[in-house]
């Protein structure tokens, strides 16, 4: 269990989000880091090192999702998106470059809390998986460093992407339906968040199958689920 208080990056050019954020998530006991734009949330991000980063999507010069790709290269923080367009281009858009979750402004301050608290437990339970690595196929999953390897090569997941793959390794070979996954992986809550299981197991896909189109791991069980089984 973690001792102390988590970090929160929170990056809005727009003040008074950034006070109501700050001001709900000092009351819930969490230590809240800000910045303005996306240079320094990068920068922030890349010295302070925190536990989760709340980024907002529209922001001049270096927006979101630019500031989400520059910080994907160097670090798997759990990532929430916001963005004032409940539309579904914006957020499929940040999933597909590794936000963990979204949020569509306006939102209350008890979704907001809802929200980092399922990330963060998310965050406690990767670590609490099996000791030894196992493998299937030219896949191979080392929990203990939280490590993953395709044909020898390793590969990098984002925190979402690890996540679901550890537990389809552990339900390998028995169909998971879109619920279990859902509420596993996201938690309480995401069960009937099918966009975002769909996107991550498209990314997953593309970074560990030959052919995304044709999958060896990932299999689809069309009205029941996903099943991860080799076959060629």
């Amino acid at each position: 269990m973690r001792q102390g208080k988590y970090s929160i990056l929170v990056v809005d050019d727009e003040p008074r989000y950034v006070k109501a954020i700050r001001l709900n998530l000092e009351a819930s006991g969490y230590l809240v880091l800000t910045a303005g734009d996306g240079i320094s949330a990068i920068e922030r991000a890349a010295s302070e090192n925190p536990d989760l980063i709340i980024l907002d999507v529209r922001m001049p010069g270096l927006d979101g999702f630019s500031v989400c790709k520059r910080i994907r290269e160097f670090s798997k923080v759990p990532i929430i998106m916001l963005t004032a367009v409940a539309g579904e281009v914006d957020k499929v858009k940040g999933l597909e470059l590794g936000a963990d979750d979204y949020l569509t402004k306006p939102f209350s301050a008890q979704e907001l809390l809802a929200r980092v608290r399922a990330v963060l437990r998310r965050v406690e339970m990767s670590g609490q998986g099996e000791a030894d690595p196992l493998s299937i196929g030219e896949l191979a999953i080392d929990f203990a460093g939280q490590r993953v390897f395709v044909r020898g090569e390793e590969v990098h997941l984002t925190a979402i992407e690890y996540r679901l793959l550890c537990e389809l390794f552990r339900q390998r070979g028995r169909v998971v339906t879109q619920e279990y996954l859902l509420g596993r992986v996201w938690g309480p809550g995401y069960e009937e968040a099918g966009p975002l299981l769909w996107q991550a197991v498209h990314r997953l896909r593309r970074k560990i199958e030959r052919d995304p189109r044709r999958p060896e791991y990932i299999h689809t069980r069309p009205g029941l689920g996903y099943v991860l089984e080799f076959s060629r």
